[in-house]
């Protein structure tokens, strides 16, 4: 089992009873083991950080990018969190909010063939 802080669980909670619009339609793709038969879990507490989905079967991160990601501090944040997440051996995908609502069939090939080429190589 991956770490992560007790203290972030009730925010994770409280993040998943609120989730934004791409939240919820990347959500209504991945739930229920709709991609290669993995479950994913949303707004998961891994080492200090809640990440917005998480595939333990495929040793997988993905990230939705709002408007305050462009903003410099927060690229530095964000880079800070990708590799603490990388050297705990998990892959991170990145996509922005308006990918999620405008290329929704684009951002979830990109999620399967990343699933898949983590779960052929196991």
């Amino acid at each position: 089992m991956l770490p992560y802080q007790r203290r972030l669980k009730p925010l994770s909670r409280q993040l998943r009873s609120d989730p934004t619009e791409a939240e919820q339609r990347l959500w209504a793709c991945l739930r229920r083991k709709q991609v290669a038969g993995v479950q994913f879990y949303r707004q998961k507490p891994i080492a200090g950080y809640i990440v917005d989905f998480y595939c333990a079967a495929a040793s997988l991160v993905i990230e939705l990018d709002g408007s305050q990601h462009h903003e410099p501090d927060a690229q530095d944040y964000d880079r800070q969190r990708t590799q603490v997440l990388q050297a705990l051996g998990l892959e991170v995908l990145r996509f922005d909010n308006r990918q999620v609502l405008t290329e929704l069939e684009g951002v979830m090939a990109v999620i399967e063939a990343s699933v898949r080429k983590s779960i052929d190589a196991r």
